[in-house]
């Protein structure tokens, strides 16, 4: 649970889903990903560190530069999840109370 609490955390602002979006079409380095967004060089690499701290990019260094891709794996795992939340299959036990809380039952 705190795992998807730390993803939508890290989605919940939107340079950083700016930045995700732009990840979608393949491997970016900052140089890439700062093109057109109006936010410094240090700006966008605080939202990178958001993003892979909460294990939805992978980073990989190649000499001085590095360059930011989407972790499909954990996209995957939480795009499952909501399909969970969607189709009601969650393991979980609800327990309605026995009175009509708001009478709109």
């Amino acid at each position: 649970m705190k795992e998807l609490v730390e993803i939508c955390k890290a989605l919940s602002d939107e340079n950083r889903i700016t930045i995700f979006k732009r990840l979608a079409y393949g491997e970016l380095c900052v140089c890439d990903i700062l093109e057109n967004l109006n936010l410094s060089q240090p700006t966008v690499s605080h939202h990178l560190k958001v993003l892979y701290q909460a294990d939805l990019i992978h980073v990989e260094k190649r000499g001085k530069w590095k360059y930011y891709s989407i972790n499909n794996e954990k996209v995957i795992e939480t795009k499952q999840f909501f399909e969970m939340i969607l189709n009601r299959s969650l393991d979980i036990e609800i327990k309605h109370c026995d009175s009509d809380c708001d009478g709109t039952r």
